[in-house]
Parts: C-alpha cells; structure tokens; sequence
C-alpha cells in the first residue's frame, strides 16, 4: 500500500513516460503515442498499477486550462477579427459536413437518432492538444498557418461548449432555456470583466514589476487560473475562461515572454492528460466497438484532411498551407471526449455509443499525432531536420 496515492500517481506516470519516449525515440514514434499506451497499460484496465484516472483526469485538465491560456495569449483580438470570415466558412461548413459523416457511421451501425446526433456531434472537432502541441512556436507567432488553426480551433471550440450546454438540457438537468439563454450572455460579459480587469489592475501590476521574473510567473497562473474559476463560477467552462485571459493579455508586449515561461508547466500537466486518456478507458467494452470506432476513426482520418484543404483553398489560401492545416486538424477531439462522457452520465447515449466515441477519438489521437510528427515541422520529431521548437 502507498502512502500517498498522488506521490506514487505522478511517480509511475513519469518514470513510465521516460522509459517508453525512450523506446519511442529508438522506434522512431510520436511521444504523444507512447503517453497514451503507458496509459492503457497501466490504468485499472490493464496491469492496474494506476486506479484512479479520476485523480489524474482532474490534474491533466489543469494542463487543458494552460493549454488554452496560451491559444489566447497568440491570438490578440485584431487578429482573430481579421480572420473571423474565412474561420466562419471553413468552420461551419466542415462542422455540418463531419456531422452527418458521424449521424451517417451511428446510422450504418444503428443506432438510435439521438445516438447517431451525439455521434456527429462528436465528429466535427478537432483536437485543440493535437493542433497546438504539435505546432512549432515560429509558426504559431510569426507564421499565417498558425492564425488559421489557431482560429479554426477556438470557433469549434465555441460550437463544443454550445453542445455541451443543449446536452445537459436533453438530460433533464436543471438548466432550462432561461439558463442558456443567460449563459449565452454570460460569455461577453467575461470578456467585458477580463478587459477592464486587465487594463486597470493587471497591466498596472505588469508595468511596476516587470523586472521580477518570479512575480511575473505568479501573476500570470494566478490570473489565469482566477478566470477559469470566474467562468466556471458565471456556469462557462474552465478552458474558456483561460482562453477569455489570454485574449486579454496577447496585445500586451510581455505575452511572449509569458507564453514560453508556462511551456514546461504546460507539458508537465498534459503529459498526464494523455497518460489518462488511455488510463480512462475501458479495454473491456473495445471489442464490441472496435468496428464501428475503426469506421469512424478511419473516415475522420481520411476525409477531414482533403476537406479542410477544399474548404481553405477556396478561401483564397496557397495549396500547400491548405494541406498541411487539413492534416493538423484531421483528428477527432478531446471535447468530443467530454461530449460522450456527459451524454453517457446524462443517460441521453447508451454505453456502447459513448465508448465509440471514446475509442475512436483515442484512434485518431494516435494515428494523427504520428503522422503529423513524421511529416511536418513538429517541436517533438524524431527527424532532426523537421524538430522545431
């Protein structure tokens, strides 16, 4: 028996990920992979050293609120609203087109109507982790191709949050339409709060200290994480209130600095959201999803790439930029494990729908991440001549 369970958590963890990057490394694999394979190997479901993804779903999710904190500090708002159009078109159209591929997947394996929406539903982000870890910082600063997926991203992300409000309608919970419609409210006002918030106490607070590193550091985690409770507090999600808080600081010189200050906190923490994406699944229920989640994983992987591209160069965007963006997005999201996770405790999906999902979006995590590594410019390639950082 251990004496502390979190102690031993981070230790295995850790130590694990050290020794399979290494075989990963000699293998010539994505890191992103082995995370999740030390996970499924050793959470409840396989050797059981770990048995409480519980535990570490909540510190990994520490790692998504960094995550998107840092979307926000590279992305001041004139550049969001200069690409706003474009993000538009490409984003709802390729949203309504991977959502009937997802209702159309639910159908073929049948099952029920509303199984077949959350399926879609499911289908039509792509990971913000995937897109954003992989993305080296020369592009996501200086280059147009991190403006795109950058933007891409926060508006599927936006959609995700909208989806996740109307489940818990479905369900029966005790938000009503009143509710949403006060929550739909509420997203502005956070900005309005963020903004006067940072133009008379924080920028103030930056400006008398900026010479102490260490006081900067503290700041900046006590700020994001302060509107990430804020918005859960108002009834938004914790990751966009982080995102509302960097927004908020990206026209401000020092947000670079603060950007690659937090890049090791960062990792640090979505280590363990991988780790715990294969710790939390059940290898139990695979077999009987396998299938459909092989259909599924399949046609995200091989049509959402192609579709991105279409929709992008007919934005007026160069070919091979159009591609590589296809490819950096052509994955299934970690909001779309949050949307089979509510909808199964909502008792609005069944099991087996909800594991799909599940399985499916972990397929596409491993195969895109690994692809992307291999092929395009990545801090974390094993071929030398495409590692950036």
């Amino acid at each position: 028996m251990h004496s502390d369970p979190l102690v031993f958590t981070i230790f295995v963890i850790f130590t694990g990920a050290a020794l399979l990057a290494t075989l990963a490394l000699f293998a010539r694999q994505a890191l992103l992979v082995a995370y999740i394979v030390l996970g499924v190997l050793l959470g409840p479901w396989g050797l059981g050293v770990v048995t409480d993804p519980q535990l570490i779903g909540g510190i990994s999710q520490i790692g998504i609120i960094f995550l998107l904190f840092l979307l926000g500090l590279n992305l001041p708002l004139e550049k969001l609203y200069s690409l706003v159009g474009e993000s538009l078109r490409v984003t709802g159209l390729s949203s309504a087109l991977f959502g009937v591929l997802g209702m159309g997947v639910g159908w073929l394996f049948g099952f029920t109507l509303i199984e077949q929406l959350v399926i879609g539903a499911a289908m039509m982000f792509s990971s913000t982790i995937i897109g954003l870890k992989l993305l080296p910082t020369t592009i996501l600063h200086h280059q147009h191709t991190g403006e795109i997926i950058i933007s891409v991203l926060l508006l599927q992300d936006l959609i995700a949050i909208v989806i996740l409000m109307l489940l818990q309608i479905q369900g029966g919970s005790e938000i009503g339409m009143a509710q949403f419609i006060l929550l739909a409210v509420s997203l502005p006002l956070l900005f309005v709060i963020a903004y006067l918030l940072e133009k008379f106490i924080l920028i103030k607070l930056l400006q008398r200290f900026d010479t102490i590193q260490e006081y900067i550091f503290l700041l900046t985690i006590g700020w994001c994480l302060g509107m990430a409770e804020l918005a859960g507090l108002i009834g938004l999600s914790h990751e966009i209130g982080a995102f509302i808080a960097g927004v908020a600081l990206a026209t401000n010189p020092i947000a670079l600095f603060i950007a690659e200050s937090l890049k090791p906190l960062r990792d640090f923490f979505l280590v363990i959201f991988f780790f715990s994406l294969g710790a939390g699944f059940d290898l139990g229920a695979l077999q009987a999803v396998l299938l459909p989640a092989l259909v599924l994983a399949g046609a995200a992987m091989l049509l959402k790439p192609p579709v991105f591209a279409y929709l992008l160069r007919h934005s007026g965007e160069a070919s091979a930029r159009s591609q590589e963006v296809g490819v950096r997005l052509g994955q299934i999201s970690e909001f779309s494990l949050l949307i089979a996770v509510l909808a199964l405790e909502l008792n609005v999906i069944g099991r087996e729908a909800s594991y799909l999902i599940q399985a499916a979006t972990i397929l596409t995590f491993m195969a895109s991440s690994y692809f992307i590594v291999m092929k395009y410019p990545t801090p974390i390639a094993v071929n030398e001549r495409l590692r950036r950082d």
